[in-house]
């Protein structure tokens, strides 16, 4: 196989796994902070669920959830699944495997904060919510960056494991191409692509992180 052809099927598998990216991203970050309030509630129920949501999440294989998302709806319902779902149980596993650990994530950052903080709002005629959205937000958002940019970083290596649900992404097609060609310079260029992007997300994050250290 010409090297030509090799790159472009395997740039078509990378558009497939920031595909995956993007869409974890977008959906995991804010369900993310709801579970992180739900972790947080008073309401014992809720704080019960919520923990015993992120336990789960955090202490099964992401692989495994992968799995129990494509064949849960036949086994448990009887719903029989087609071929495109493959790619939509991989949104949704990734989704919720990484807004339990974004929820941690945050429920760190807000911890964190100084109890005179929210004390000083009320004082100012701030409400909860106003609080929360325009003086706490802001600055747990600064501190938890760092986190959030290695559970980053961890997402763009994890879309290999999408090739559990047959999703054709760039770890998938290397391995095909590899096998179909006795070769391993599939796997060089996938490991060059993952390195690029992952480079890439580094500098986006450090420059967010210079840009909210408008205090320094």
């Amino acid at each position: 196989m010409r090297f030509s052809v090799m790159l472009r099927q395997l740039v078509g598998g990378m558009g497939i796994s920031i595909e995956i990216f993007a869409v974890t991203l977008l959906v995991s970050l804010p369900l993310g902070l709801l579970i992180c309030f739900g972790r947080m509630s008073k309401n014992r129920l809720i704080r019960m669920a919520a923990s015993a949501y992120i336990s789960i999440m955090r202490g099964t294989p992401l692989m495994l959830q992968l799995m129990v998302v494509y064949f849960g709806p036949y086994f448990l319902f009887g719903i029989r699944i087609s071929m495109g779902y493959s790619l939509i149980a991989v949104f949704i596993g990734f989704s919720i495997n990484y807004a339990a650990y974004f929820a941690e994530i945050y429920r760190g950052g807000i911890e964190s904060m100084p109890v005179g903080q929210y004390e000083a709002a009320r004082i100012l005629g701030y409400s909860r919510a106003q609080t929360f959205i325009h003086i706490i937000l802001p600055q747990v958002i600064k501190r938890i960056l760092p986190s959030v940019t290695n559970e980053i970083i961890t997402l763009v290596k994890d879309t290999s494991l999408a090739f559990v649900l047959a999703v054709a992404e760039m770890f998938t097609i290397a391995k095909q191409i590899a096998s179909s060609q006795t070769t391993m310079m599939p796997f060089v260029v996938a490991a060059v692509f993952y390195y690029v992007f992952n480079l890439l997300v580094a500098v986006v994050m450090t420059w967010v992180e210079k840009k909210l250290n408008y205090y320094r």
